[in-house]
């Protein structure tokens, strides 16, 4: 159930066939926290209904007939539309696929789900996170140039020595009986590798030691 303080998300359909909106408006409505504000056949209709304020969410048919959801797309941005777009289609090109999603989408779901999963990915969505078919997964991938990503700073043996103690829950003076030198020596080396890492405190320290380097701990 939707709380009393949380606002509906407002919805624009967009999509050339009518019988397919229409239904869609239907089931939408039944739901507590969704509200349809409008629906659209055509990239020109929606422009003219995402109105600052008016739409939480355009759910967009990539086949506008005329058209492609990529027009609209880089137009509703261009006129200022921040709101979420959620993609629902029967199926894209990989390349569209990755068009859209560095134009801005919040997702992509095929149209062959369950009503309970489009209304999820639409909640998904509406909160800030990505909805996205893991068939696009690869095509995406792809299109990163791992030559231009910051190249992981190495860790000496000394650096994972401490890290793997700090992963294990040792406090500095267990460090410093265990590496046979003094608490201040193992201070320095935790600085040390914060410094390396780029953080700041203990917490961040493991926080990047597990997801960037666990491999090598």
């Amino acid at each position: 159930m939707m709380s009393e303080a949380a606002a509906p998300i407002r919805l624009l359909l967009v999509d050339d066939h009518a019988m397919f909106r229409e239904g869609l408006a239907r089931m939408l409505e039944k739901e507590p926290d969704f509200v349809v504000v409008g629906q659209a056949r055509s990239a020109a209709e929606a422009l003219e209904a995402v109105m600052p304020g008016a739409v939480t969410m355009v759910l967009l048919d990539v086949d506008l007939g005329a058209g492609r959801a990529i027009d609209f797309v880089s137009r509703a941005r261009g006129i200022g539309y921040r709101g979420k777009i959620l993609v629902v289609t029967a199926g894209m090109s990989d390349q569209e696929a990755v068009q859209l999603i560095q134009g801005g989408v919040g997702g992509i779901l095929h149209k062959h789900h369950s009503s309970e999963v489009l209304c999820g990915a639409i909640r998904q969505v509406a909160g800030g996170e990505a909805w996205l078919e893991p068939v696009y997964l690869g095509p995406l991938f792809r299109t990163v140039d791992r030559t231009r990503l910051p190249k992981r700073p190495t860790l000496m043996e000394r650096d994972r020595t401490v890290l793997r103690f700090l992963l294990s829950g040792l406090t500095n003076r267990e460090m410093a009986v265990q590496l046979e030198i003094s608490e201040g020596a193992v201070k320095a080396s935790l600085r040390h590798v914060c410094e390396k890492l780029g953080v700041k405190t203990r917490t961040q320290l493991v926080k990047v030691a597990l997801e960037q380097y666990k491999d090598q701990l």
